[in-house]
């Protein structure tokens, strides 16, 4: 008997692969959602929407952005794990994907098992700016006064656990300094403090706090990533300065929910692939700092193992809890 029903499930493995690919050519048969787990705006919301007018002008089928914010993007994340599995409900994940697998004390998914890595879409690093009346125009000057004056700087960020809080917090394990954490609710704000000087630094992304940059309300005199940007070519890297094992950027990408079957799987990588490759998408993203990856399912699914072991380490150095 059990020789028997290995043999129907072979036959029906058979028989169904055909019948899947089928579908996979076929794929979209009906609208397709693309949830964003934050609030529209920012850049989240800019890299979703470009993705899915380009699917939408590709397929014939509307792609819609649907913003699914709260839980530090749990809710949107845990909606899309639990949705059918057929390739018409994507999910936008960024950084926050691999860092709220040790934020977290409990998922309510698990962030590798129950997701198909589609592709990234891309990274970009964060510059790390400073008042301008602070005393340093760059990373090692700041190192140097930190270590002068022991607990007298401090950096902003967007709230605890956030890419900007364990930012600060690597820069700290890596050059062994100390420096006060302030979170703020949102990116302005603190921006603010530290241009007027109340707080020394903050990280954000190239189009966040470039602007500021060149009307010379911020210094800048850092990039998180581990190369330099084409869109800040003159700003060296922290790694440059001697730190060689720092390295810290946003990225984002798209997964589907496990059960994806792979062809429909492989479908969505291509044409996303694909679209990243086009003159005016490639312009408009690196317009906003963000340098194209355009992985396969493969090489992401690694990429995310790994940055949730480096975030992982951050979060357990830092001590952060969730907002």
């Amino acid at each position: 008997m059990k020789l028997f029903l290995n043999f129907l499930g072979c036959a029906w493995a058979l028989l169904a692969s055909p019948v899947i690919a089928a579908g996979a050519a076929e794929f979209p048969t009906r609208a397709v959602r693309f949830i964003v787990p934050y609030t529209p705006g920012a850049i989240n919301d800019f890299i979703a929407r470009l993705t899915a007018q380009k699917l939408t002008d590709a397929w014939g089928k509307q792609v819609v952005v649907d913003n699914r914010p709260g839980g530090g993007t749990l809710i949107g994340t845990d909606l899309v794990a639990k949705s059918n599995p057929d390739g018409h409900t994507l999910l936008l994940v960024p950084t926050a994907f691999a860092i709220n697998v040790s934020l977290y004390p409990k998922l309510p998914y698990d962030s590798v098992r129950d997701f198909a890595p589609v592709t990234q879409i891309g990274s970009a690093p964060y510059l790390m700016v400073c008042a301008p009346q602070l005393p340093v125009k760059n990373i090692k000057e700041l190192v140097a006064l930190a270590r002068a004056k022991p607990g007298s700087l401090s950096y902003a960020s967007t709230g605890s656990g956030g890419s900007a809080h364990l930012m600060g917090e690597l820069l700290k394990v890596s050059t062994g300094i100390e420096m006060q954490h302030i979170p703020y609710k949102g990116l302005a704000p603190g921006i603010t403090d530290v241009m007027s000087g109340q707080v020394s630094c903050t990280f954000g992304t190239l189009v966040a706090v470039g602007g500021q940059v060149k009307a010379g309300r911020l210094r800048a005199i850092a990039l998180t990533g581990n190369v330099r940007s084409r869109t800040a070519p003159d700003v060296p890297t922290i790694a440059e300065a001697g730190y060689a094992d720092y390295h810290a950027t946003g990225w984002w990408g798209v997964v589907v929910p496990s059960a994806t079957p792979k062809p429909i799987v492989a479908k969505l990588h291509t044409d996303v692939v694909r679209l990243l490759a086009l003159p005016d998408v490639r312009e408009r993203l690196e317009g906003q700092g963000v340098e194209i990856a355009a992985t396969t399912p493969a090489q992401f699914e690694k990429f995310i193992r790994d940055e949730i072991v480096r975030w992982g380490k951050a979060v357990k150095v830092s001590g952060a809890k969730p907002d």
